[in-house]
Order: C-alpha cells, then structure tokens, then sequence
C-alpha cells in the first residue's frame, strides 16, 4: 500500500470526517447515549482523569458497548467543564484510509494540537488544558503501540483506548509496560441487565477494591441473603438473561424475536471476529477461517466441559475430512480466548504438576452458542422442569456461566480440578492469595449427598487450604446441609459484580 501524507488524506475530506467525529468542537453532542452507564464507567473515567499511567486500555468482545462508554466518558468531561477543544476522539474502524499514514496517530495528534488546540500538547498541559485523546478501535493500526508510546512518552496527555480484537490489542501491550492501565470489558452483569431493562436496581456485593472479601465465609452467606432479599427483582433479571444472553443489544432491542437478535450476535460478533480479528496470523499468515469456524462450533457444543484432545480431532476429522494436528487446533482455542468470546479454564494439576490436562470450555455468553447452533436450550427452571431431556446441556451451559463469570472477576485466579485416581472433581477452584475456594455447579432440581462429594473430599485435604466451598444451584432452597457447604442459586451467584 503506497504512503499518504496527512495533508493529501485532509484535503481528501479526512478533515470533515474527523470534525463530523467530534461534534462537541462545533458546540453539539452525540445524539441518542443511552443513559445506563456500564460498571466499567467510574474506573475508566478515574484512570483517564489521575490514574497511574498516562493510557488507559479497554478491551472486550464486539458489540459489549465499549465505543458507548467511551462516548459517555467524553460527555461526562463536556458537563464537569472541560473546554471541548480538548477532547479529541478518533474512531479508527471509520477510517480505513488512516493506514497509508506512516505514523496516523503521531500525525493526527500533530494536527489536533495546531488546529484544534492552538497550542501544542506540552502547552496545553502547563496551561492547565491538558489535552484528553480517545481511539477508538485502535487495533485496526497495525503499529499502533509504538506510536502510542511515542505519544505518551513525549506529550503530557491522557489516553483512552478501546479495541475489539484482544489479540492485536494483547501484542501491542509489551511495548507499553508501564504506560498503560488495561481494563477487559465482557457482555453485561446481571444487574446492568436489570437497569437496561427496567427491572430496578441492583446493587454489586463485591466492593471494586479487592478480593479480600471471597476469602470469608460471611461474605457468601451475606450474599445469598442480598439474593433472597432481592429475590423478585433477581428472577426477572435472571429469566431475561437466560432468553437473550447478556449483549447490550438484545436487551436494548428486548421487542424484537430472538432470531432477529440471534442474526445480529452471528453477524456483528462471532463472524466478524472469524473473518477479521482473526484472519491474519504472525507475518501475515493466514489463518483457516473454515477450521476457526468449526473450533468455535466446537467450543460452543461443549461448553462447560473439558473435552479431551482425541474428541477435538475426531470432531474436526469428520467435519473437515481432514486430518489436522492437535497442536494447530490448540492455537485456534487459544486464539478464541484471547478473543474473549471464551475462556479456557487450566486444570489446577497443570499449575502444580506441570501435568498435561483439558481445558475447560466456558463461553462469554450462552446466547453465543444458541445464536451459532441454532438450538435453544431452556435455563429458567420453570422452563427447564418442562423439558427434562436437556437438564444435562443445561447444565454445563450453567457450569460455563459460572465459569467465565468468575474468570471475569479482575485479578481473580480460577482453575478446574480435573478427577483424579484417588480424588474426585470439583468445577472450579478460585484462588485468593494461599487460600482457595471450590466452587461446583449442580444445576438440577435434586441435589443429594453425592453430589457435594467433590466439595467435601477437597475441603478435607489440609494442603489445599480450603475452610469452605461454594455449591451453585438451580433452586433457592439449600443444596446441602454441611455447614462448610455455602449453597446459592447461579441467579445470585451472578449478583456478586
């Protein structure tokens, strides 16, 4: 591709483009903010405006409402006062033209200040005006780290960043250790979902300073009470969750049929992150957009579970009538996980041994799985006791829930503890400095003194330091009457953020 000068691109109507990007210099506001504002408001509007590092970084799967956040952010700045020829916002995904720029963001931020700002970035600052830069879908650079770095390095500014690919965004992130403060950003928590939809209020019961508070046992009992307290408002949450998933749009949009919303998550999401986000591999490599595709269905037919390397290959064989290696079909996973759109949950043994075993399959959202498959499995338990030939599949799609859930909690360290010859399974094992918390998911209506064996066998082994475990249920009722057993419907477990 053959370089442009910026002011070829300007005199090309860049210039208006950029301009029509950022309404609020000509004394104009975006049309149409929602006004619910995601949890990630507060830390990413702290961090722009006096956090530690200068760049602040918010990644997430498409179409979670990062560019939403970021506009709201801006008009958030625009009400407490700050002058709008300080806010400078690119919206990178627009300007596909940006990238016959040699430096696009060096050259833009140049041109902001001498046009914009009318003084340079440096000025700005001591003037107290230091100038606020927001990129939007800067991934689609495909240098944009070191001109970021070079951005901060030399001006006194603050920097918001969001992108969508977590794997373009992950690369650039060695480069700027130091520089910036990264945020991930999934489909909604229940209690946003609650608010989008005008259900009420709910409030989080994990404070945002810390993971302190897991490690009491009191903290999950008190949980459990906010559930029962909340109870009516909680069930509404929780039964539109389980028809339409967690995107924003399915829910701003809640009168449209499911197949409308199941189009758009294929569409906007998955496809776009098969066809683009994960297109071009190292140096340019292509990668095989078919056997990403039928990774993901995989990844899809058995969330929630931990399947072995034999059912991978016999799985893609007869579906590609191909003989594929393991190790290919690995990088394809862990491509998906970087993605966001799935977690893969380590074995704990893998930690601790260096053992090889399966990684455990938890999806960003089910509704993913019943948009890509076409099969809707029922979670509500009213819905669910009418069919109980899918209790099992909904079962591990609520094991997956649960899973990604607390792998989403920042800095949270969780693993799966496979079955072992003399020890049996437990779901989950979240780790909070040296102490660690089994959690297992029964999602079922009986529950029975077998299937907390898990539970009690890991409770009891000193070494594990485990005072109490954690078993998420169908029902509100008690799945277990050991008092070392904290038992808590998936619908509250989803109140903790």
């Amino acid at each position: 591709m053959a370089q442009a000068t910026l002011f070829e691109l300007l005199s090309g109507g860049l210039e208006a483009t950029i301009r029509d990007m950022n309404p609020w210099w000509r004394g104009e506001r975006l049309f149409g903010l929602p006004p619910v504002r995601r949890w990630a408001f507060r830390p990413l509007s702290d961090n722009l405006k006096a956090g530690m590092t200068a760049a602040t970084v918010l990644r997430g799967p498409r179409q979670v409402g990062k560019t939403t956040l970021l506009n709201q952010i801006i008009h958030a700045l625009l009400d407490e006062g700050v002058a709008p020829r300080r806010i400078f916002k690119v919206q990178f995904d627009e300007l596909p033209e940006l990238k016959k720029l040699p430096q696009p963001i060096v050259e833009l931020s140049r041109w902001y200040a001498q046009n914009i700002l009318g003084k340079s970035l440096n000025r700005a600052a001591t003037d107290g005006e230091m100038a606020f830069i927001f990129l939007d879908e800067v991934q689609n650079l495909p240098d944009w780290a070191p001109q970021l770095k070079h951005l901060v390095d030399i001006h006194p500014v603050r920097v918001l960043v969001t992108g969508s690919s977590a794997l373009r965004i992950e690369a650039g992130r060695d480069s700027l250790a130091g520089r910036i403060t990264t945020l991930e950003m999934g489909p909604l928590l229940l209690r946003e979902l609650a608010e989008i939809r005008g259900f009420g209020a709910l409030a989080p019961h994990l404070p945002a300073n810390g993971l302190a508070p897991l490690r009491d046992k009191q903290f999950w009992l008190d949980l459990r009470a906010s559930g029962q307290a909340q109870r009516e408002l909680r069930r509404a949450a929780f039964e539109a969750f389980c028809e339409r998933g967690a995107y924003p749009a399915a829910h701003a949009h809640a009168d449209q049929p499911w197949e409308r919303v199941a189009d758009l998550l294929n569409e906007t999401v998955i496809r776009r992150a098969i066809q683009h986000d994960l297109r071009l591999g190292p140096r340019g490599k292509k990668r095989d957009e078919h056997l990403l595709a039928e990774v993901f269905r995989l990844a899809c037919r058995y969330a929630g579970q931990s399947p072995s390397q034999a059912l991978y290959l016999e799985e893609v064989k007869r579906a590609m009538h191909a003989n594929l290696g393991w190790r290919r079909i690995l990088a394809y996973l862990r491509f998906l996980d970087r993605t966001l759109l799935l977690r893969l949950i380590e074995p704990l043994e893998l930690r601790l041994k260096k053992v090889r075993g399966a990684f455990k399959l938890c999806l960003c959202d089910h509704a993913l799985r019943a948009a890509w498959l076409q099969e809707v499995i029922p979670l509500v338990p009213e819905r669910l006791a009418q069919t109980p030939d899918l209790a099992d599949l909904a079962g591990h799609i609520a094991e997956s829930t649960a899973g990604y859930f607390l792998a989403s909690v920042p800095n949270l360290d969780v693993a799966h503890f496979p079955e072992r010859p003399t020890e049996p399974e437990v779901d989950y094992i979240a780790t909070v400095g040296e102490q660690r918390i089994p959690v297992e998911v029964k999602y079922r209506r009986r529950i029975d003194y077998r299937d907390t064996l898990g539970l009690r066998a890991f409770i009891e082994k000193a070494h594990y330091n485990a005072p109490f475990g954690i078993l998420v249920t169908l029902h509100d009722e008690p799945g277990s009457d050991d008092p070392r057993i904290v038992s808590l419907p998936l619908s509250t477990l989803l109140l903790m953020r």
